[in-house]
């Protein structure tokens, strides 16, 4: 199991990446939300990664954290009509602390929101995985187990402070990843907010 990659970004789209690892290319498929973190190409870049074995192929995924990783491999191996192109749908349209916010409070109209999935889709993510991201009122538990994750309860704050602006929650999210891509990890719901806006 190829768990993760690191190498040269040679090239680099909102869906695909390609990585020279000593002489050796691989292309590797991402979610918008890991393309928006990727260096210039001839950068250093490291993805964690996961292998779909199929019948005619081998398909590389990369992610920009393990537990983004780690949430993709629960979303094809939990749940029935989610495969890796609807997994990685999602997490195109929606960042990981959305995503499990979402799932975690049952949030159906946001899920169905992504492209290639309707609500019977939407339905079956809350029901088969709410219970291993924590239902209404759980901690906020990373899916990997390695320890707290503040950042997470900051995004969506920020995210929920636009919504309640009028932005609609996938521009929201979006405008928050990209404020915290320019602010570092260490930015504030409120500057986050801030940055958004301006």
């Amino acid at each position: 199991m190829i768990t993760s990659i690191q190498g040269v970004l040679v090239e680099a789209t909102p869906l695909r990446a390609v990585v020279e690892v000593n002489g050796i290319s691989y292309e590797v498929n991402v979610p918008v939300t890991t393309a928006e973190r990727l260096p210039r190409p001839g950068s250093a870049v490291r993805l964690h990664t996961l292998v779909v074995y199929r019948e005619d192929s081998q398909t590389l995924y990369g992610f920009a954290t393990a537990d983004d990783r780690d949430f993709f491999r629960l979303m094809i191996d939990n749940v029935t009509g989610v495969g890796p192109k609807v997994a990685l749908s999602i997490m195109s349209r929606l960042s990981l602390p959305l995503l499990a916010g979402a799932i975690r409070s049952g949030d159906i109209a946001v899920l169905s929101k992504c492209p290639g999935i309707g609500k019977k889709t939407a339905e079956r993510l809350v029901v088969e995985l709410r219970a291993r991201v924590g239902g209404p009122g759980a901690a906020e538990a990373p899916v990997s187990g390695d320890g707290a994750q503040p950042g997470r309860t900051i995004h969506r704050d920020a995210v929920a402070a636009l919504v309640a602006l009028g932005y609609r929650v996938n521009d929201a999210d979006e405008a928050v990843r990209r404020a915290a891509l320019a602010l570092g990890a260490a930015a504030t719901t409120e500057a986050l907010v801030k940055r958004a806006l301006g």
